[in-house]
């Protein structure tokens, strides 16, 4: 009794990461959790504030989303390589998104900042500015 009941949570579990990773890739920008949620209420309406965030952690366990620590919002990975770390570059202006990876920059972070004994778990690099279609115009070459 105790695996079939497993199995339906499990089940129901990969159903609503699959909606919430749906959601967050059909966006045209970061969305935050009570976005999710009323994105996702039509269809499922008693969900609850929990269970959103309970499939963004499970999500971003498994590479599959990022979490914007300065805009305190959500973005499906952009990568089709899920165990890195990203730097992520958010314009000001429009709110996009642009995923990085650099990982000999990540592993020299992790040296400089190793050196005073800190063992980083994560990297979260987040860079503010205006993207190319925001900026100035740049004069044609």
């Amino acid at each position: 009794m105790t695996a079939i009941l497993g199995d339906v949570m499990r089940k129901r579990g990969e159903e609503m990461q699959s909606e919430v990773f749906d959601a967050l890739r059909r966006a045209d920008a970061p969305m935050s959790a009570y976005d999710i949620l009323a994105a996702l209420s039509a269809n499922n309406p008693k969900i609850a504030p929990t269970t959103v965030y309970r499939t963004l952690n499970a999500l971003i366990k498994k590479g599959r989303i990022h979490r914007l620590e300065s805009l305190n919002a959500y973005m499906a990975c952009q990568c089709d390589a899920h165990d890195h770390q990203s730097i992520l570059s958010i314009c000001d202006d429009c709110g996009s998104v642009e995923e990085t990876v650099a990982p000999e920059l990540l592993a020299r972070m992790s040296t400089v900042v190793g050196q005073s004994g800190f063992a980083p778990s994560r990297h979260v690099i987040e860079v503010h500015g205006t993207c190319a279609d925001c900026g100035p115009e740049r004069p044609a070459s």
